[in-house]
């Protein structure tokens, strides 16, 4: 078959041009340009060859061609064809990032939240947001300001509210609670607010506040008031600055065998400012992978800056007569050998290689993962799991874990906090459950994330009819989900009356206790933050002169007692507005309190202690 492969490339011309390799069944499987066709296609079949290179030979059957006049216009089309045939050979960004927007629905009640995914169907879009924790400050605002609709069904077919209803978060247009027009005011209020209109509304809030306040209604008034600031700090942070002489991006290619990993460092101002990876394999030169990664990344959503760093030598005029014809900028590539830029491509080129070797040792966990399949009679591999656990002390400070396993290894990143905002200081795993839930997979719908393959839940029969009931009401019901019960180390599945039961050995049932475990460690260390937090606020309040409002500002500028105890006294003054007398007072009380050790165990021990198992048993 080699022999006729070369025979086909030695009949290829020598003009410029792409070449498109095809399988047996003619689908197109790598697309390449080249300078000179013939000699770059010959260059597959000759010579000793590595691994990766003879598994794409290995699935060659036919070449083709295309010439074009020069090797600028073979690298428009090669850009072009990847992106309509999506080869398999090819580098592909699918599963890259896009910076997020924050979408509000056209519906008869319109939803806000985040995506990353364009929908052309009258909704409106307000964004990018390349920092991403910006959205979070706009949502979170918005949920606290506006109770607009969470749930993403037709709210025809609900005959009672949602738990949002029932915490104050949603208006309950699902019942009749609040007109079409009245819900429109509101959307409206949110327009005005992600359009940078923020005046008139600051000024609606104003007043609203005022009338709380001769109401009596203070509470309300105290939210309305840090509403008014968060609005208004929002403003400052949207200023940006239009020109930054030292923006620029170091992109890095890192590989073993066929496993690629690309890391595009930003660099803004001088500072490293955020860090994209994408995942991909290699079948291609370096050169050709780095080129076409490139193109993509940069191609639609990405805005090239001035000057590109990159982590191999290529074709760096090529790329900027790309830039100057497709995007209208002046784009300076290089390849660094020494300084500064050298340094930063050797630490994102160091950042690649680890996320190859992860991967690399995530692959060996694979069989676990189809024991798991076989076990439970999962539709497919389990590749992402996403598991849950509820953790309180007596009711206090509830909340949930979410944690991310990706081929059986934790995926850190994607890992989250809930606060359980539906039960008052009442205990009930199960209604706990319910929200988390809810809450998750109502932003998976509403934002196009990925689904988990399966659902595990720290519990028995009980969390799992909880669980499996809200995904069943979102139109998730084909997220397999089974429940971990530790006293048994049984395994409950909805609808089935006996757990099943591994053997201790099982490879798979290690694989369910480490997300289960993982998602126990991962509540309680929240909910001990929380705990130690109100221990911290009782201690401070027992200072002459320090109330709650004086107790928070104390803590969220020094973080803990320990830095509060070891700071200066002329920093507590300037920082917290105190007098020099009030500061050198606080100082010494933590100081005298720390040394005898007596009072703050005493509080911890009231409290629950701060040993490891701090959640409430179940």
């Amino acid at each position: 078959m080699y022999e006729e492969l070369k025979e086909q490339a030695r009949r290829l011309p020598l003009d410029a041009g792409v070449y498109l390799m095809k399988d047996g069944q003619g689908e197109v499987i790598y697309v390449g340009k080249a300078k000179s066709l013939r000699k770059r296609v010959v260059s597959y079949f000759t010579g000793s060859k590595d691994v990766k290179t003879r598994a794409l030979a290995s699935r060659i059957v036919t070449i083709d061609h295309i010439a074009t006049r020069n090797e600028y216009e073979a690298l428009l089309l090669e850009n072009n064809l990847i992106k309509k045939w999506r080869p398999r050979y090819n580098i592909n960004l699918k599963d890259g990032k896009t910076y997020p927007v924050i979408r509000v629905t056209n519906e008869d009640f319109p939803r806000v939240f985040r995506t990353r995914r364009i929908v052309q169907d009258g909704s409106l879009y307000y964004g990018p947001f390349p920092n991403a924790g910006m959205v979070d400050v706009y949502l979170d605002l918005i949920e606290r300001l506006f109770p607009l609709r969470k749930y993403p069904g037709d709210l025809s077919k609900r005959t009672a509210p949602c738990f949002y209803y029932h915490i104050g978060r949603c208006a309950g247009p699902c019942i009749g609670k609040i007109t079409k027009e009245e819900y429109a005011k509101t959307v409206d209020k949110v327009k005005e607010l992600l359009s940078g209109r923020s005046e008139e509304l600051v000024a609606g809030l104003a007043k609203e506040m005022d009338e709380a306040v001769a109401g009596l209604k203070f509470e309300r008034a105290a939210q309305l008031r840090d509403a008014i600031k968060a609005i208004e700090t929002l403003g400052k942070e949207q200023e940006v600055v239009d020109f930054d002489p030292e923006v620029r991006d170091y992109v890095a290619l890192a590989h073993r065998e066929e496993l690629a990993t690309f890391i595009v460092f930003q660099m803004r101002g001088g500072r490293l400012q955020g860090r994209d990876l994408f995942r991909s394999e290699l079948f291609a030169s370096e050169e050709e992978a780095l080129v076409q990664f490139i193109l993509q990344y940069y191609g639609s959503v990405h805005t090239p800056p001035a000057q590109i760093f990159v982590s191999q030598p290529i074709d760096a005029e090529l790329l900027r007569e790309f830039f100057r014809n497709e995007k209208g900028k002046e784009v300076e590539i290089s390849f660094p050998t020494e300084g500064k830029s050298s340094s930063v491509i050797r630490m994102a080129l160091e950042n690649g290689l680890q996320d190859v070797e992860n991967r690399r040792h995530q692959a060996a966990n694979i069989p676990a993962l189809e024991e798991l399949k076989s076990a439970l009679g999962l539709p497919r591999l389990p590749r992402r799991i996403e598991g849950f656990d509820i953790a309180h002390l007596s009711g206090k400070h509830t909340v949930s874990a979410l944690v991310s396993f990706w081929n059986g290894y934790p995926d850190k990143r994607h890992y989250r906090h809930f606060r359980i905002k539906s039960l008052d200081g009442a205990i009930d795993d199960f209604e706990s459950m319910r929200e988390v839930i809810a809450r998750r997979y109502t932003r998976v719908i509403n934002e196009g994330l990925d689904k988990p393959d399966f659902i595990l839940v720290d519990g028995g029969k009980g969390q799992v009819s909880a669980a499996r009931s809200i995904l069943d009401a979102l139109g998730l019901k084909d997220i397999p989900l089974a429940g971990l019960a530790k006293k048994f180390e049984e395994i409950h599945l909805p609808g089935v009356g006996k757990p099943v039961k591994l053997p201790e050995t099982s490879s798979a049932l290690k694989i369910l206790q480490s997300v289960r475990d993982e998602a126990h460690r991962f509540a309680t260390t929240l909910n001990k933050r929380l705990r130690e937090k109100d221990l911290s606020f009782s201690l401070l309040e027992r200072i002459p002169g320090i109330g709650a409002k004086r107790s928070r500002l104390l803590l969220d500028e020094f973080g803990s007692i320990d830095e509060l105890a070891k700071a200066d006294v002329e920093q507590l003054a300037e920082r917290c507005g105190l007098s020099l007398e009030q500061a050198d007072e606080v100082r010494l009380f933590l100081r005298n309190r720390l040394a005898s050790g007596g009072d703050r165990l005493l509080d911890a021990r009231e409290e629950g202690g701060f040993g490891e198992e701090v959640a409430e048993p179940r």
